[in-house]
């Protein structure tokens, strides 16, 4: 027993130096109220059921919200049941050590109430005992002794609570039984040698007192809960709000803000994924300024070349068979990616200043998935391409669409190739 109280005063010193910054952990314990000496009693000697005379303070120590350490002083009196039993009395004093468990934040007591709290202790301590009235040559004895009890908390204020205590108190071994008029013990007894039989006593306590918080913090780890994972309704909106933010498209090019490396292009420009304007024959005319923004040329014909006149179904066609003008899709998906959107505008704008012009719209699919599946999703996506010239504007007589199916003509394991494949092209009828 020398090990497990060593043990346990080597715990109180770790959680001494353990800092806690979200509560206070130290707290100032006393309690009044009764005590009922069970077992051994010598016939005809009796305890009342409530008697009065017990007083004990304590000193405790969280190491968390959830478990800590305590001293405990106590001290009280044995007497006989008025009226029916023989006179008698026992003093004792108690000093022990328990662990602490608080079972109202174990068991979760804030989901139904934030004022009452339940505290579990078990330890062990020294008990001493003063035979009063004993008939026998006793000096005081010494036991060792197992506390176990429970402890129901109010919460008055932020420093103070009420407390209600119940404490079984076992004694390994007690000499002589609480009335002092008898050993305790089933050996032979010759008197006035004491047989030294190592029997128990057992005794409960009932009290009523007062927790007294201290430190600085606005809680003590008694009623301290953890934040809460979940978000409010306020703090909901603020995180939607600045996913909000985040998903803007200031120069509205289908690129949010975030991903944007070139947020102020005008709302004509050709972009890529990151935003920035395209100049897709690299003579340094970005490709809303270039009016042959496949071809390169001088800035002083504004980006064609000065060596040929182009015809305008030739330039098409040519930017066609380079794939320049395609319209991408995400997996599985048939609406258009959003920087896609203007290879739709470009032939759209194409087909109006060429009115004698028919178009084809062709679709295509990647080899992810069945053959029959991806013939079905391509045709889908030539037809949203298709109903998407319409609503810019184009005659419906001038359009087709056709589903392609898969495109074999790339690499199936490289996602870069997968996604040049799920596309639509167009041909000039």
């Amino acid at each position: 027993m020398k090990k497990v109280i060593l043990i346990l005063v080597y715990m109180g010193l770790i959680s001494i130096g353990y800092a806690q910054k979200e509560f206070n952990q130290w707290s100032i314990e006393t309690n009044i109220g009764f005590n009922k000496a069970m077992s051994p009693l010598a016939p005809p000697y009796l305890t009342p059921t409530l008697n009065v005379g017990h007083f004990d303070v304590g000193a405790r120590y969280m190491i968390n919200e959830k478990f800590g350490i305590k001293g405990i002083f106590e001290a009280g009196s044995f007497s006989n049941w008025e009226g029916k039993s023989p006179d008698f009395k026992t003093n004792y004093m108690n000093l022990g050590l328990v662990g602490v468990a608080n079972l109202g934040r174990i068991w979760n007591f804030e989901s139904f109430t934030r004022k009452f709290g339940f505290l579990g202790h078990f330890g062990t301590g020294v008990t001493r005992i003063k035979y009063i009235t004993s008939p026998l040559p006793i000096v005081p004895e010494y036991s060792q002794v197992i506390k176990t009890g429970i402890t129901g908390l109010f919460k008055f204020s932020q420093n103070i609570a009420l407390s209600g205590k119940i404490e079984m108190n076992y004694n390994s071994r007690q000499d002589f039984t609480f009335d002092g008029s008898q050993y305790n013990t089933s050996l032979p007894v010759t008197v006035p040698e004491n047989p030294r039989g190592h029997a128990t006593g057992v005794w409960w306590v009932g009290t009523l007192g007062l927790n007294f918080y201290l430190g600085s913090k606005e809680q003590h780890a008694d009623w301290y809960i953890k934040p809460d994972p979940y978000l409010t309704k306020d703090e909901l909106a603020s995180q939607i709000s600045s996913i909000k933010d985040m998903l803007k498209d200031s120069d509205g090019d289908g690129i949010p803000d975030y991903l944007d490396k070139e947020p102020n292009t005008p709302a004509d420009a050709r972009v890529g994924t990151d935003g920035v304007t395209l100049d897709s024959d690299g003579d340094g005319l970005a490709d809303h300024l270039d009016k042959c923004p496949f071809l390169p040329g001088p800035a002083a014909t504004s980006g064609c070349p000065v060596e040929e006149i182009i015809n305008q179904e030739d330039y098409l066609k040519k930017a066609i068979q380079d794939n320049y003008v395609n319209v991408y899709f995400a997996f599985d998906s048939s609406k258009p990616l959003a920087f896609s959107i203007s290879s739709i505008q470009f032939v759209s704008n194409f087909l109006k200043r060429n009115p004698g012009l028919k178009l084809e719209v062709r679709g295509y699919a990647d080899e992810i998935g069945p053959e029959n599946y991806n013939l079905k999703l391509s045709e889908k996506r030539a037809q949203a391409v298709h109903d998407l010239l319409i609503k810019s504007g184009i005659d419906a007589a001038r359009l087709t669409f056709k589903g392609y199916g898969e495109d074999t003509s790339v690499d199936k394991n490289s996602e870069n190739a997968r996604q040049m494949a799920r596309r639509t092209s167009f041909e000039i009828k």
